[in-house]
């Protein structure tokens, strides 16, 4: 399992847009990836899920990587985070 840690900078926190470009990225790989913000967690492979964090501007959220191509995975989503959120 691999984790790592992301404060949004986008001024408009994790909208659509975003969210959407996310979960593609997310379906990428064959591992779990969990977004955690607070008490609350979500499916980075569900839209749904992503949304209902409401990850905005200065907010933490944990990036939880869990399968066989995790050590693929949690960079290129790390990479994608501070490319995109």
């Amino acid at each position: 399992m691999k984790e790592f840690k992301y404060v949004i900078t986008d001024n408009e926190g994790i909208h659509a847009r975003p969210a959407g470009l996310l979960v593609k990225k997310a379906k990428e790989f064959a591992s779990a990836v969990t977004l955690k913000k607070g008490e609350q967690s979500g499916d980075a492979k569900k839209i749904f899920s992503v949304m209902g964090l409401a990850a905005k501007k200065g907010e933490e959220i944990v990036v939880t990587v869990d399968g066989a191509d995790e050590d693929t995975a949690a960079p290129a989503l790390e990479a994608f985070f501070k490319e995109n959120l």
